[in-house]
């Protein structure tokens, strides 16, 4: 009974200290600025070629970014669910291209179902002297993305598209983050 409540006592603090850390990312993404190689925008859902709400402010963040001449290049993930005509990458680079963005000046990564997939095919399109990378994706997803770029090989400052999304997605989160940094992320995104 001792050891199964130590146990009990070490899984809810580790679970409260990832909460903090996820939460302080998530914080500390938002109003960020920043310069590297690249910005990556990662995926979200797309309708028929065109972004959901969630991939336009992504989008609207990354050209915002670019303005302020942050990188060279963009980079945009995610492949497509079943049925999808356009994968979520490609919907990314058409509203940046039609926005007014070079189209040799984004790389369009449609290898990745989940953020460890997009980050690794994006290490691996990148040149070996330009992996400093400015990830823009959702406040409450910082804290993971951070640690995914840098468990493939990337320096990833991360900079919060919109408002932070609240308790639920937090929770999620750290829950994602607690495993992920015990088993690692790749063999998370294996299970997925």
């Amino acid at each position: 009974m001792r050891v199964f409540l130590v146990l009990f006592a070490v899984a809810v603090g580790w679970f409260l200290l990832t909460f903090v850390l996820v939460s302080s990312a998530a914080s500390d993404a938002q109003g960020r600025s920043a310069s590297a190689d690249a910005l990556v925008i990662l995926g979200a859902a797309q309708y028929n070629g065109e972004p959901s709400p969630v991939l336009e402010r992504r989008l609207d963040t990354a050209l915002e970014l670019w303005a302020d001449d942050a990188a060279p290049q963009i980079v945009t993930t995610g492949s497509n669910q079943p049925g999808d005509v356009f994968t979520e990458g490609f919907a990314a680079f058409r509203y940046l291209r039609n926005a007014g963005v070079a189209e040799d000046e984004i790389i369009v990564i449609v290898d990745g179902g989940d953020t460890y997939e997009s980050l690794l095919a994006t290490r691996n399109q990148l040149d070996v002297d330009n992996r400093e990378v400015i990830i823009v994706t959702d406040a409450y997803h910082a804290r993971r993305s951070e640690d995914i770029a840098s468990e493939v090989g990337l320096d990833a400052t991360v900079v919060a598209a919109g408002d932070d999304t609240g308790l639920s997605r937090r929770l999620r989160e750290t829950v994602a983050v607690s495993i992920g940094r015990i088993v690692s992320y790749r063999r998370l995104s294996a299970w997925r």
